[in-house]
């Protein structure tokens, strides 16, 4: 199935594209519509449409533009313009850009399905080339590519002579001169352990990173893309990173085998820097990717809340090597530590009591730091475990010890993830709040939002997305449909009013969304409760 989205400011062309080609009989899908391309803008950028069909002719931003910022951010989608004007200036423009087809008003749902049908066959066609592993593979071997992925990995390991580096990257053709840069490192898995289709995903990356302009990346072993973002604001550089980790995962997971665990490091001002940026990212790999999901993680968004929030992390670091090995801990960690722990009881036999006590209470006083680090208290939130009855019962025998360091290394790793992924519980708030006061303003989008809690879209997109298990979009839509039920229940409103009260545009394109959410036109779910 490929995912289509449509743009017009004329609602009969919309509702004709919608309601007069039968989308899944054709292998395609219908998934949303705008009036103009600044709204249509927001919607693509978390939607991420396979093709885009658009009108030039538009308000406040035109399909000339809306296509140059599609091809900017989202360079795989494929665009086909629709036009009421037969004019070269028009067709030079929009061939330029890169849009695939060219249809002019009047047309027919025909004329609309061949050009839809072309179209995907040039993505599969364009999706099996950039996914030649042997493409990959020669790329990898040439000798100019081993010479800037040598420098690029020497550069982030920090081992690259500081005042060589602006002429080998001259030489290699890299411009890297900026005022701030990131690090971020993405991780490809299959979860099947098909090598294939990882190698498949890393291939399809490895054709569309190269053409970023912000940034420089290279493959690290097999699966793991490092890049070297720039930016001469840090809100800029946010906002490339963020939507370049949103397109990594994007592409990748076209393949459903492939899931991606992309991790940002924190931001630096000196090229001498990065590799501080690179290990803050590495250490956020080991963070785990909480049963195979897609994430992405942020060196900002688990900052510690303590006054200690620059240095701790070194700080533990130094005095408690399990403290930082607790904070970066994945689940599988905690039967290698409880192994770690249970051989060396075991080449103590005859004093099984003493080092077993010694190694849990070891353990407890790193969780205390871990928990003390979050801004939490022990005392509080597991006062159990500072009794000398707790490790007293814990080293009675094996399965008694194995059983309490699974309780307190499962808690630490519990009370750790809820401040990591909670930081943005009042970001969170605040925006469900927003939305709720603003559901019926037809421009309330994702940028609008983002605006009011003071990130940029891809990030607030991607903790929105994470945090709320959803969309921003789905749950934008899932709150307009809920209030136009309760209007249908509740009121004598028309159905073209009660659209326009929960902020659609019109009426025709509600009626397509309430029916595929609620399986009922507005209309059949009136009468549901008029019976």
């Amino acid at each position: 199935m490929y995912s289509v989205f449509a743009v017009d400011d004329e609602p009969i062309v919309l509702d004709g594209i919608r309601s007069k080609i039968d989308w899944e009989k054709n292998g395609f899908v219908f998934a949303g519509e705008a009036s103009d391309g600044e709204i249509a803008l927001s919607m693509i950028q978390e939607m991420k449409p396979d093709i885009l069909l658009t009108d030039i002719k538009m308000p406040f931003m035109d399909g000339l533009q809306l296509s140059a910022a599609v091809k900017k951010i989202q360079p795989w989608i494929k665009i086909i313009i629709l036009s009421g004007h037969d004019e070269f200036d028009y067709a030079k423009k929009a061939i330029s850009i890169g849009i695939e087809d060219y249809l002019l008003k009047p047309f027919t749902p025909d004329e609309i399905l061949s050009s839809l049908t072309k179209t995907a066959q040039r993505i599969d066609i364009e999706r099996k080339q950039l996914s030649d592993i042997s493409k990959l593979k020669a790329e990898l071997k040439s000798n100019e590519m081993l010479k800037k992925k040598e420098f690029l990995n020497n550069l982030v390991h920090g081992s690259e002579n500081a005042e060589d580096v602006m002429t080998k990257s001259q030489e290699l053709g890299i411009s890297l001169i900026s005022r701030f840069y990131k690090v971020l490192i993405s991780r490809i898995q299959s979860s099947s352990g098909n090598i294939q289709n990882q190698q498949e995903a890393c291939s399809l990356l490895n054709s569309y990173s190269a053409a970023w302009q912000q940034a420089e990346c290279f493959f690290h072993h097999s699966n793991l893309l490092v890049c070297i973002f720039k930016g001469s604001t840090k809100d800029e550089l946010d906002e490339s990173i963020f939507h370049a980790a949103e397109a990594i995962g994007h592409i990748a997971t076209k393949n459903d085998d492939c899931t991606v665990l992309s991790a940002i490091g924190k931001t630096v001002e000196h090229l001498s820097q990065l590799q501080f940026s690179y290990e803050d990212a590495k250490h956020l790999l080991e963070l785990g990717n909480e049963g195979g999901k897609n994430r992405i993680v942020s060196s900002d968004d688990i900052a510690e809340k303590t006054p200690l929030s620059n240095s701790a992390l070194l700080e533990l670091k130094e005095n408690d090597p399990m403290v930082t090995r607790l904070k970066y801990a994945g689940r599988n960690d905690i039967s290698v530590i409880i192994g770690e722990s249970m051989d060396l009881v075991k080449k103590n036999e005859g004093q099984f009591s003493v080092f077993a006590s010694y190694l849990l209470v070891d353990l407890i006083l790193a969780v205390s730091k871990l928990v003390e680090n979050f801004g939490g208290d022990i005392k509080v939130l597991k006062p159990e475990i500072l009794q000398r009855k707790f490790v007293d019962e814990a080293v009675q025998n094996e399965n008694d010890f194995r059983r309490m360091m699974e309780q307190v290394l499962s808690f630490a790793l519990e009370y750790r993830d809820s401040k990591m992924t909670g930081k943005y519980g009042d970001v969170i708030l605040k925006a469900k709040h927003f939305i709720e006061e603003n559901y019926a303003d037809p421009n309330t989008t994702l940028s609008t939002v983002a605006e009011a809690v003071c990130l940029s879209p891809n990030h607030f997109s991607t903790i929105f997305s994470q945090e709320c298990k959803t969309t921003f979009i789905e749950y934008l839509t899932n709150v307009r449909i809920e209030n136009a039920k309760r209007l249908l229940k509740e009121t004598d409103m028309k159905g073209y009013d009660i659209a326009y009260d929960c902020g659609f545009s019109d009426p025709h394109y509600f009626s397509y969304i309430f029916k595929k959410n609620t399986g009922l036109s507005p209309r059949e779910y009136k009468m549901s409760f008029e019976r």
